[in-house]
């Protein structure tokens, strides 16, 4: 098993997770300054941790 694999899979879960939440704060909340920034912080970690996961998992070779 390698380790990089296994971090760039929950790394990347966790930014799939982080999307799903941004989208679901987006779909039920007025717009104000609050909501605003949480879902721009929400948006933002979810990207960088699915871009680093995926990253993770295309650039760690395989050894048997």
């Amino acid at each position: 098993m390698n380790l990089k694999r296994i971090f760039g899979a929950i790394l990347t879960v966790l930014g799939i997770a982080g999307l799903i939440y941004c989208a679901v704060v987006f779909s039920q909340s007025e717009m104000n300054n609050q909501t605003i920034k949480s879902l721009l912080i929400y948006g933002i970690i979810g990207l960088l941790f699915f871009f680093a996961g995926i990253s993770l998992i295309r650039t760690t070779k395989d050894e048997a």
